[in-house]
This record gives C-alpha cells, sequence and structure tokens, in this order.
C-alpha cells in the first residue's frame, strides 16, 4: 500500500495546486489518495477546480507515480514532513495553507513539534538601529532561557540577532527560509547556519536546491507565524515583510507584540501602527513573559538535558476525567479538544465525525462544563 504522504508529495508536484487546494481535496475526499483516484466530474464538486485545472491534473496522473515519485525525491531529500507524518508541527495544522510538504535540517524536538514546547517569533527589519539591534538580544535571550524556542528567518538584521543571541545561551532556535534547507541565504550567515543545524532546526516548504527568489519570502512568513504562539516585532517601518507576519498571525489567531519606539525612526512606524491596531506593548523582558502567561514551560529552562520525561511532568493537569458514563461520541469529540485553544477544522479533522455531529457535542460539553468556546470557532479544555 501506497504511503500517504507520497500523495501529499506528489499532490504539491502538480502546477497551480497549492497549500489551499491541497487542504480542501483532502477535507472533501478524505484523503489525498482518494482525490488521486477522483474522476474529473468528482473533481469538479470541490471549490476551485475548474477544468483547466482538473486538465492538468489528468496530465500530471499520467506523468507521475506516487510511490515511485516518493523514492525518487527521497534521495536527495530524504528529510521532511507532510500532513500525513505523526512528527509535523501541529500548530501548522490549525493554519489555512499548512505547507504540503516540509524539509528539515537539523535537530528534531518530538514536544516542539506536538506544540508543547511553546515557540515565538521574532522579527523585524533588515536594516535595524542600535536599539532594535539591542532589544532583540535582550528579549530573545530572556524568551531562550525561559525555555521557549525562538523562531525567525535568517535575515540579514532582526532574524540574525534573534538567532545568534538564542544560540548564545545555548537555547533552542529555528530558522524558517525561503530556499531549500541546502541553501544559506544572505550567503554570510552560512555559519550561523551551521550552528542552528547542531541546535535547532532550519526549515523550508522548498526542496533541495531551491535559490533565493523574491516570492518565496513573503510565502514563509505564513510558517514562522503559524509555528508560533506568539509574533514580537521588533522593528520594522511600514512596508517592512514582518509586517505581513505579524498579520497572519493575527488571522490564526495567535498573540502579536511590538516594541515601541520613537516617532523620529522611521525603522519604527510599522511597529507603531500595529500598536495603534490592538498589538500588544513590550515593554520589557520580564513583562513580556509575563505577558506571555507565565506558561508552565518557563520552568524547564534549568532542566533541559533531560528534557522529555521532565518537560512531561511539568505540563499542567488535563480537567478531571468525564464521568464514565459519558457517551462514546462525546469522548471522542472532547479527546480531539486540547488545554490551548484549537479551531473547529482540527477538531473534525481529529475527532473523525461529521460537522454536525461536532458541533453537537461541543454544545452539550460546554453545557456540562468540560469544554468553553472561544471567537473564532475555537474551543478549549475547561
Amino acid at each position: 500500500m501506497v504511503e500517504e504522504r507520497a500523495y501529499w508529495l506528489t499532490w504539491a508536484q502538480i502546477p497551480g495546486i497549492g497549500p489551499i487546494l491541497i487542504r480542501r481535496l483532502q477535507s472533501h475526499f478524505g484523503t489525498l489518495s482518494a482525490a488521486w483516484v477522483a474522476e474529473p466530474s468528482d473533481l469538479r464538486t470541490v471549490e476551485g477546480f475548474g477544468t483547466q485545472t482538473i486538465d492538468v491534473i489528468l496530465q500530471e496522473r499520467r506523468r507521475l507515480d506516487p510511490e515511485s515519485f516518493l523514492q525518487q525525491h527521497m534521495r536527495s531529500n530524504p528529510d521532511f514532513w507532510t500532513p500525513a507524518d505523526a512528527d509535523y508541527p501541529q500548530l501548522l495544522l490549525e493554519i489555512p495553507d499548512p505547507p504540503p510538504v516540509l524539509y528539515y535540517k537539523g535537530r528534531m524536538e518530538p514536544l516542539e513539534n506536538q506544540g508543547i514546547t511553546p515557540a515565538i517569533a521574532m522579527v523585524g527589519t533588515r536594516r535595524p538601529s542600535d536599539y532594535g539591534r539591542r532589544w532583540a538580544r535582550k528579549l530573545s535571550i530572556a524568551l531562550a532561557q525561559a525555555g521557549f524556542t525562538v523562531v525567525s528567518g535568517l535575515a540579514e538584521g532582526i532574524d540574525t540577532e534573534a538567532h545568534h543571541s538564542c544560540l548564545g545561551v545555548e537555547g533552542r532556535t529555528i530558522a524558517v527560509l525561503g530556499t531549500g534547507v541546502d541553501v544559506i541565504y544572505p550567503a554570510f550567515n552560512l555559519e550561523l547556519a551551521k550552528h542552528i543545524v547542531h541546535q535547532g532546526l532550519l526549515l523550508s516548504e522548498y526542496p533541495a536546491g531551491t535559490q533565493p527568489e523574491r516570492v518565496n519570502f513573503p510565502r514563509r512568513n505564513r510558517i514562522i507565524a503559524g509555528l508560533a504562539r506568539a509574533t514580537l516585532v521588533v522593528e520594522a517601518p511600514v512596508k517592512s515583510g514582518s509586517l505581513i507576519t505579524a498579520r497572519l498571525a493575527n488571522e490564526y489567531g495567535r498573540e502579536v507584540y511590538a516594541l515601541p519606539g520613537s516617532l523620529d525612526n522611521s525603522r519604527v512606524r510599522g511597529c507603531l501602527e500595529l500598536l495603534n491596531q490592538g498589538a500588544s506593548l513590550i515593554l520589557g523582558e520580564q513583562e513580556l513573559l509575563k505577558a506571555l502567561g507565565e506558561l508552565p514551560s518557563l520552568q524547564w529552562a534549568s532542566q533541559r538535558s533531560n528534557a522529555s520525561t521532565q518537560q512531561l511532568s511539568l505540563l499542567p493537569e488535563l480537567p478531571p476525567h468525564p464521568p464514565i458514563q459519558l457517551e462514546p461520541h462525546l469522548q471522542t469529540v472532547l479527546q480531539a479538544v486540547s488545554l490551548d485553544p484549537v479551531n473547529l477544522d482540527r477538531i473534525v479533522q481529529q475527532a473523525g465525525l461529521e460537522t454536525g455531529a461536532i458541533l453537537s457535542a461541543l454544545s452539550q460539553l460546554e453545557l456540562m462544563g468540560f469544554v468553553t468556546q472561544l471567537p473564532g470557532m475555537r474551543y478549549q479544555r475547561g
């Protein structure tokens, strides 16, 4: 039997079929393997699939064999995840356009991929002031020492400061690239990238050998925002790509923080606009850590050497198990809801029931006090 990951990989090769359309196929047919053999008339019932797109799909079906393509692709790209893999980062499954294929290089941490070890994104201008550099260093060090994973984009400026500072205190950092994980851009960050591989991860949705192209970098920003529970914008002008990351984080229901600065400094105008639009204010390292909710992971910093078992023991306990009389379908739905807010699509995917049945079950669980509904059709335990 052909692995489902082979179909995620193969669908991603078809011109004009991006992450959103692939997600629609998976949702409509249940699996991408089923979508691969679907009749054209059935494909036409999926939103976004017109005659021209279906013609391309039929042509590519004749050219590509998913099992053979997977084996061939792994020769030059051995390390990657798809949403069919257990190690695929769980927080990315909550965004509407998760990368169908996510390549990695470095040291993978299962708890991080499960969303248990929290990650915070730090982004900003490529041409920061001394003020911006100083605060990028201070905030990155504080986050790393508190047990957070720092996510950024390996770009010149704020990104570089964030990665360097995190590594300098033996923290963990993730760099999301707009190239293949074997192509480092800018080139002067080659040594930094090597250090990240030993202490963290390089991630990309682009296969090995992909060179820097302007269009790739704004696209990778959704991965930066999607991996993190919160995004910090340290210093950014009005037209900074960092504001794209902040906007996406907001759309994904994640927290956005901005560092204030002087009106005389054009590099901070983007941050000031974010604050004017409702972003949270960064007032200092300890204030930020407190604002992030003093997550249980803050206790992990001094215990990183034997992380897995100790981290699990420090997690907050789930609410008491429901009474044994709870009906099976209610138990199934409750198991799909975590302590952290999770959207309805993710619950549907986890529970494997019809959306209407899940909504009914969620309403009952809410009345019973086991589930709380949040804005944006999100739910959490308790």
